[in-house]
C-alpha cells in the first residue's frame, strides 16, 4: 500500500474501498471480504445509509481500529455550526466508532462555509481526524479556503481515465489538498474493461485494465476508492503498488480523457 500524508499530518491510504451501494447482510459480506482482501480504508456516506454495518465490519474484524481509516459524508445541508456538531455526532452513532478519520461535505451547499467551521470544531474536539470536502470545484473550492482556518484535507471528486481532472488536482495540490477519485470504474458509464488501450498496456505488465485504469490515476497523484462485490476483483483492485506505467503509456491514456463529466453531477453554480 502506498500512502499519501494529508496536511495536518495524518496518512491515508492511496487505494481504499468505496461502499455507495452496499447494505444489508450481502453488504457486510462484503465488507467482510474487503478486509480480508487488505482493504483499510472504507468510504461511506450518510447518504448511502450504510454507516452502520461499515462500523460492524471494522468493529468485528479483530483488527486494531487505529489501523483503519473510516470516511463518511455529511450528506444535508447544515444551517450552523452547532447543527454541523450535531451532524457529526450521528455519524459517529451510526458508525458506532468513537472517532472518523475524515468526515466530508457531501456538497457544496449554500451554507458550507458555516458547515466547515462545524467540522474544524469536531476536529479540535477529537471527533475527526481530519476535515474535508466532496464535489467541491474550483469556485467553491477557493470560497471555501478564503473562510476556513484550516485548509480541507480531502477533496472527493468526479475522477477516471475519461475525465482525470489533472487541472483540478494542481490547484488542490497546490492548496494543500489530497484529491481521492469517485467514479474510477464509471459506475457503469463506460465499459472501461473493454477499452483496448487499457488492455494492451495492461498485458504489457500482467495486469487488467481495471488495474491500469486505477494505476494511472495513482501515478496522477490521485487516490482511489473502487468498489465490487467479487473476492478476486477486489484483491485486483488493490494490487495496484507493483508496477508502474511509463511516461509514453501514461501519455497514451491521457489521451482518452474527454474533458467533461459522465454523471452530470456538476452543476454551474458548482463550477
Amino acid at each position: 500500500m502506498e500512502y499519501v500524508t494529508l496536511n495536518n499530518g495524518i496518512r491515508m491510504p492511496m487505494a481504499g474501498f468505496g461502499t455507495w451501494d452496499v447494505r444489508g447482510e450481502e453488504g457486510l459480506r462484503i465488507l467482510k471480504d474487503a478486509i480480508d482482501a487488505g482493504y483499510r480504508l472504507f468510504d461511506t456516506a450518510e447518504m448511502y445509509r450504510n454507516e452502520e454495518i461499515v462500523g460492524k465490519a471494522v468493529r468485528d474484524s479483530g483488527i486494531p481500529r487505529e489501523e483503519f481509516f473510516v470516511e463518511t459524508k455529511i450528506s444535508h445541508a447544515c444551517a450552523s455550526a452547532a447543527e454541523t456538531l450535531t451532524a457529526v455526532e450521528a455519524r459517529l452513532g451510526q458508525l458506532g466508532l468513537d472517532y472518523a478519520d475524515l468526515i466530508l461535505i457531501h456538497e457544496p451547499y449554500r451554507q458550507a462555509e458555516e458547515m466547515y467551521r462545524g467540522l474544524e470544531q469536531a476536529l479540535e474536539k477529537g471527533m475527526v481526524r481530519a476535515a474535508g470536502i466532496s464535489n467541491f470545484m474550483e469556485k467553491p473550492y477557493r470560497a471555501l479556503l478564503s473562510s476556513c482556518r484550516s485548509v480541507p484535507a480531502v477533496n472527493q471528486i468526479e475522477s477516471h481515465v475519461y475525465y482525470p481532472q489533472q487541472e483540478m488536482r494542481d490547484l488542490l495540490i497546490s492548496s494543500g489538498t489530497a484529491m481521492q477519485s469517485w467514479g474510477s470504474f464509471t459506475e457503469g458509464k463506460r465499459n472501461i474493461f473493454a477499452e483496448e488501450i487499457l488492455n494492451e498496456i495492461g498485458a504489457a505488465h500482467g495486469k487488467t485494465a481495471g488495474q491500469t485504469a486505477l494505476r494511472y490515476l495513482i501515478q496522477n497523484g490521485i487516490c482511489v476508492i473502487p468498489k465490487s462485490q467479487r473476492r478476486t476483483r477486489m484483491e485486483e483492485n488493490i494490487s495496484i503498488f507493483d508496477f508502474e506505467l511509463s511516461a509514453d503509456e501514461m501519455k497514451r491514456i491521457g489521451t482518452m480523457n474527454e474533458r467533461k463529466s459522465l454523471f452530470g453531477w456538476y452543476g454551474n453554480h458548482w463550477m
